[in-house]
């Protein structure tokens, strides 16, 4: 996990939800993004020419590329809370990269290649609030480009009985305090750390799944703006 998610929000209804500025008015729900497709993330930057942080949605590449790493074939779209604010790759973003990746639930797959059910897992609401990690690197045609991962933990509950990892996911009503964007020395970091374990536990509860139509399976055939990919399968 987490290898597939469903944003089925409007920019409108993200900006409401976090209180947040437009700053991806392109984007459309989507049912199946997979990684390296672009996704919607919350975050809070400072203006350049005053400093004052403003707390933006945004569109940010579901692929985590810092400018120091090379290019990949296998795409970096989780980290693990376990080694976030150790391993190199991740440290910097989650010291002041830390962001949030709304979503409305998520795909997990159970069986034999060939015959695999897919499951739909969500929460209580329409939202969640997962969190994440963010950079951002110059290309060579001078533009810039956000990439993000989401940060994974060991899976509770439902979900630990479709899979043995699940996103951290945040309460709405407290996502202020992973948003700030101060900067976390190696103390903080782990505070960090233990906050989100604390908060996803209060979250990982909530977490229900059902079988959907195995389509879904292929992300190539479906229309990822079909809000049916969703529905329960019919038994």
């Amino acid at each position: 996990m987490c290898g597939r998610f469903v944003v089925s929000q409007k920019v409108e209804d993200l900006t409401d939800v976090f209180d947040a500025e437009d700053d991806f008015a392109d984007w459309r729900p989507n049912f199946s993004i997979a990684p390296t497709d672009v996704v919607p993330i919350v975050r809070e930057r400072a203006d350049r020419e005053t400093g004052a942080f403003t707390r933006r949605v945004e569109p940010a590449v579901w692929n985590f590329h810092p400018s120091f790493m090379k290019e990949s074939k296998r795409p970096q779209f989780n980290s693990r809370i376990e080694t976030v604010a150790t391993n190199g790759l991740w440290k910097g973003a989650f010291a002041s990269g830390r962001c949030v990746v709304p979503m409305r639930g998520y795909y997990e797959w159970t069986g034999e290649p060939g015959r695999k059910v897919a499951h739909y897992l969500h929460g209580e609401s329409d939202l969640l609030a997962a969190a994440g990690i963010s950079t951002a690197r110059k290309l060579d045609d001078g533009t810039w480009q956000v990439s993000t991962s989401i940060i994974t933990r060991e899976a509770r509950d439902a979900s630990g009985e479709v899979h043995d990892r699940m996103p951290v996911y945040l309460p709405l009503d407290e996502v202020d305090h992973y948003l700030d964007p101060t900067k976390l020395d190696a103390g903080g970091m782990q505070a960090m750390v233990d906050w989100l374990i604390a908060a996803s536990d209060r979250v990982a509860p909530t977490i229900t799944e059902y079988q959907v139509d195995p389509r879904v399976n292929n992300h190539r055939r479906i229309d990822p703006a079909d809000p049916t990919l969703i529905d329960p399968l019919e038994s």
